[in-house]
């Protein structure tokens, strides 16, 4: 875990991809955040944050959405302001699904792929996604409260073969 001293507080995600060769269906990838109890940090999400929706009390949002790559460096971003999360959450995972609408793609099928993690102007993060090339979806970070309630992060590059709606599900497993 990292964090450095007072702990993380506003984070931010940000995914960058090439679009899809002309004439191929545009890929489309999104950015996942499950939020879990600090009683059951391991269970089930208490909410999901992803390109339609934001946390309920706005903590966690999308501040840039893309559906197509674009080329033009980091199009899509979710911002995390961790340190006004309430008491009440212990820990949340973020990752990256790709859409399968235009048939069965995986991280090996996108053109320059990225995600990085950063708070201000650190980075925490940075990651091609090459070691998930076979995977649909991937986990990247892991943010959780310490025994003092300040907030770590853990990078947690996993790969899943899963569609966006099961990937929520398992994210936040504790091994895959």
């Amino acid at each position: 875990m990292s964090g450095g001293g007072q702990g993380l507080g506003k984070v931010e995600v940000r995914l960058k991809w090439d679009p899809s060769p002309y004439g191929e269906p545009p890929r489309h990838l999104d950015i996942i955040a499950t939020t879990y109890p600090a009683d059951a940090p391991y269970g089930r999400p208490a909410y999901v944050v992803h390109y339609d929706s934001r946390s309920p009390d706005g903590t966690i949002n999308m501040s840039r959405h893309s559906q197509t790559g674009m080329g033009f460096g980091f199009v899509e971003v979710m911002v995390l302001e961790l340190d006004r999360l309430s008491p009440s959450y212990g820990r949340v995972v973020v990752g990256v699904a790709i859409h399968q609408d235009g048939g069965p793609r995986t991280f090996g099928d996108i053109s320059n792929a990225g995600v990085v993690v950063v708070e201000g102007y650190r980075q925490l993060i940075a990651d091609d996604l090459a070691r998930v090339a076979d995977a649909t979806a991937a986990t990247v970070a892991e943010f959780a409260r310490d025994s003092a309630g300040v907030w770590e992060m853990r990078e947690m590059i996993r790969g899943f073969d899963s569609d966006p709606v099961v990937f929520t599900a398992e994210m936040g497993s504790p091994q895959h």
